[in-house]
């Protein structure tokens, strides 16, 4: 299952990554596609706090990310990145 919503009109996925064997295994991170239907490269989160133990904290933390992101974008002038 991969989560998403649509965040302020922009479309946010969460695009976690797992990595066996490490006791935080699940590398969280996020697309964003735009109104205009662009969609980024794999956002991850910065590196302190992209790794978690759980799938479903990952992907909940991948949608909030995205969702900052977007707010950075639309009221700070920030780019997607």
């Amino acid at each position: 299952m991969n989560m998403h919503c649509v965040h302020r009109d922009y479309e946010i996925s969460a695009d976690v990554v797992e990595h066996p064997g490490i006791p935080t295994p699940w590398a969280a991170g996020c697309h964003i596609t735009t109104p205009e239907g662009r969609t980024t490269k794999r956002i991850s989160l910065p590196l302190k706090y992209a790794f978690l133990a759980d799938l479903e904290n990952a992907q909940r933390a991948s949608i909030a990310h995205g969702k900052w992101l977007v707010d950075q974008l639309l009221d700070n002038g920030r780019e997607l990145h």
